[in-house]
């Protein structure tokens, strides 16, 4: 089961492994890749040179393709009155930990959109594959990425958005479903979100592109992925399948909430990044819920303050202020090494299909 897909992108079979930035390492993006699916890393937290160290590392462990993801967000608009009320509003929940918020927050990376540096080191390093999120760089970027040879993807979480990456001339399209762990892909954060479901993206966008679709959100095992494909997409993205993964770089806390009651427990939140993205329900998230929350500064300005109070927190032993992203089927993350998963997602794949197969002749 060869598709154009996947000829295009140089895998055997149809598992991408979400970038998942800050999770992601070279070591799971390799294992990925040498078993046959499409390895990735999000970079678009890191500078220019890190991203090309992480590339490097990356290609020593595999000779397959994989996927370098960076950010597309609009840039950030520093506010420093918004930015005192919420750290002033955080500052006791930093004194619990005899810590105290940050002084000043800052823009702590830098969007794609703006990042030469970061363009640079791809038009040198070549990736076979880079994905956007939350959008698109600019036409003048896309041609000169495509111009180096280099295979485009992009997400998106409506119709509109797809229209504007067809437009573009997009590779393929990540239809990201409202199921995703992680960060809403939504190009206008302050847009009214469609809320669709996977199966209903996927189905839209296999129906009104010819542009190849990836189906992402929720998806956690072999019958998953075929559904996924039943619906036409080309390959299914998964990330909380990978996130307890042996070569991931979550934290304790992190591992042993995802493999456990927590993980029946999912939720959207703006609290800890200053974008939705979707998490295991804890204390961060409960603090985004509540009615005397004053305005989060922009993305990822947010997300300073944030990672400043998990770490004051997880110094004490508590873990429940981190960006812990999982999606609503987080319940069947299985932990084990990523050859393994992989194995597994294809002996669950092929058993989908030959079932479908023997209902269809059954018939």
């Amino acid at each position: 089961m060869i598709n154009s897909l996947m000829k295009s992108l140089g895998i055997a079979k149809p598992i991408i492994q979400a970038p998942m930035a800050g999770v992601s390492t070279p070591a799971l993006a390799a294992a990925v890749s040498n078993a046959g699916g499409l390895g990735s890393l999000g970079v678009g937290a890191m500078n220019a040179e890190a991203a090309r160290k992480t590339i490097r590392e990356t290609r020593a462990l595999t000779d397959k393709p994989f996927n370098i993801n960076v950010f597309c967000h609009r840039p950030a608009q520093a506010n420093a009155a918004i930015e005192k009320a919420w750290t002033d509003w955080l500052a006791p929940l930093f004194a619990q930990y005899d810590a105290k918020p940050p002084q000043t927050l800052g823009e702590i990376y830098t969007s794609f959109v703006v990042d030469k540096d970061m363009l640079d080191v791809f038009l040198e390093e070549k990736p076979a594959i880079v994905s956007f999120h939350f959008g698109l760089p600019s036409n003048e970027t896309i041609d000169a990425l495509r111009r180096a040879g280099i295979t485009l993807i992009a997400s998106a979480t409506n119709v509109r958005e797809a229209e504007t990456l067809a437009s573009a001339g997009m590779d393929a399209i990540v239809a990201q479903g409202i199921e995703a762990g992680g960060h809403r892909g939504v190009f206008d954060p302050d847009a009214d979100d469609d809320h669709l479901g996977v199966f209903a993206l996927t189905r839209l966008f296999a129906r009104k592109f010819d542009i190849p679709v990836i189906a992402a959100g929720g998806i956690m095992d072999g019958a998953g992925i075929a559904a996924a494909l039943a619906l036409g997409a080309q390959a299914a993205q998964l990330g909380t399948a990978f996130v307890p993964c042996a070569e991931t770089s979550i934290d304790a806390g992190y591992r042993r909430a995802i493999l456990s009651d927590a993980a029946n427990h999912t939720t959207f939140t703006s609290a800890i990044s200053g974008r939705m993205a979707r998490g295991l329900v804890n204390k961060f998230t409960d603090l985004g819920r509540r009615v005397d929350a004053p305005r989060n500064p922009d993305y990822p300005i947010t997300y300073d303050a944030g990672k400043a109070l998990h770490a004051a927190a997880k110094a004490k032993g508590d873990f429940g202020y981190g960006a812990q992203w999982a999606g609503q089927a987080a319940a069947l993350a299985r932990e084990m090494p990523a050859a393994e998963l992989m194995a597994r997602l294809v002996a669950e794949l092929d058993e989908s299909i030959a079932a479908l197969a023997r209902y269809s002749s059954a018939g």
